[in-house]
């Protein structure tokens, strides 16, 4: 990527039609900025005309030369260079609605992993794997049992993930230049994701409290403005940040395993740093799978804290109390069924994460360069009512 953000290489090679002129291929050493689709001359020889790619959307690119076989390098916009002032509301922009696609997408199996992290679970609540789960779901308590509480995770997702991706993009680009300058660095990119974390739990953790409620089996409350309600007259305004620091403590290693797989993945599928919708997706499925897998103990001590699940706590003779603290939870997690409780449900997490960053990486990324490139057109047709 060039350093002013708007500039990228690219060597092609066309054959030669027509006889007006020939298309020709590539050769070295020039640059063209951006002017959303208009074109610079490139030397005395050579013309050129770039319109950019969206999924799949053919490119032509035609050169015209004098008595000569070489055309210079062409450039398409660089989609994760944004234009001053810009960049910061692109990103927000793009994360909100990623975010949103995210959990309203992957929803019913997030619905299941909650139940299938519960420690003491009624027997009717008791299931196989993430289909069984489904299917019975479905089958006992109606179709829209599983998407219960949908709502305020949309609320909560869209701020919480625009904060979430515009802070990242922000310390990644500054923390890059200070321990790596003109080049990507693992640690800003774990830095960055790590920071960004504190941000989007601080937003997303009172949606994340409701909606873990409304998702357990035998949910006493009638809908989401009774359940915020209920939980504010009982257990006061704290409880929606009951298990803050418990989320922190998971989502800090988590989102450092995620970014760093996901750039380290993007280098490898992807090191142009090119508008590629296959390698977002792969790389963010596999950045969720490993990061998700690795912090499942941290994410069934969360949802203990948020559920504060009545049998798990008569169990160990704890009645009328609440579950405080990741130290407390740990220690009830391990009381009611050893080592192998800490990995209720990693089937379901994982099989949930997957998809779900997968969706959230590639929508993302299109919705960046969608806006991006919309905001190089504006600034073209502002340069040319200035001529």
């Amino acid at each position: 990527m060039e350093a002013d953000g708007f500039v990228r290489r690219r060597r092609m090679t066309a054959d030669t039609s027509g006889g007006d002129a020939a298309v020709a291929g590539a050769s070295a050493g020039a640059e063209i900025h951006w002017l959303g689709g208009r074109f610079w001359g490139v030397s005395e020889s050579l013309v050129g005309t770039l319109t950019p790619r969206i999924a799949g959307e053919t490119e032509l690119h035609v050169g015209h030369f004098y008595g000569s076989q070489e055309a210079s390098d062409l450039a398409e916009p660089d989609y994760e260079g944004l234009p001053q002032g810009a960049s910061t509301s692109t990103h927000m922009l793009a994360g909100a609605v990623a975010g949103i696609m995210e959990h309203c997408l992957m929803f019913p199996i997030d619905c299941v992993k909650t139940r299938m992290q519960s420690l003491q679970p009624e027997p009717a609540a008791r299931y196989r794997n993430v289909m069984d789960a489904l299917w019975r779901i479905v089958r006992t308590e109606g179709i829209w049992r599983p998407i219960r509480g949908l709502n305020v995770t949309a609320v909560g997702a869209g701020p919480a993930h625009a904060l979430y991706f515009a802070c990242y993009e922000r310390l990644k680009k500054v923390l890059s230049d200070i321990i790596h300058p003109g080049a990507n660095s693992h640690l800003a990119n774990g830095a960055a994701g790590c920071v960004a974390t504190l941000l989007h739990d601080a937003a997303m953790n009172p949606a994340e409290v409701v909606k873990q409620r409304m998702q357990m089996y035998n949910s006493p409350y009638r809908s989401v403005l009774d359940c915020i309600r209920c939980v504010w007259q009982q257990e006061g305004a704290l409880a929606f940040y009951r298990s803050y620091t418990t989320q922190l403590t998971m989502n800090v290693p988590f989102q450092a395993l995620h970014f760093m797989t996901y750039e380290y993945l993007q280098e490898l599928l992807n090191p142009q740093r090119q508008y590629n919708p296959s390698s977002h997706m792969v790389s963010g499925a596999l950045a969720g799978a490993i990061a998700a897998a690795a912090t499942t103990p941290l994410d069934v001590c969360k949802t203990l804290l948020n559920t504060q699940e009545s049998l798990a706590i008569d169990s160990v003779s704890q009645s009328g109390r609440h579950i405080t603290g990741l130290g407390h939870a740990f220690r009830t997690v391990y009381r009611l069924g050893g080592l192998p409780a800490y990995f209720k449900g990693v089937q379901a997490r994982v099989i949930y994460q997957m998809p779900s960053t997968a969706i959230s990486w590639s929508v993302y990324e299109f919705f960046k360069y969608v806006i991006t490139k919309h905001q190089h057109e504006k600034r073209r047709i502002v340069r040319d009512g200035e001529k």
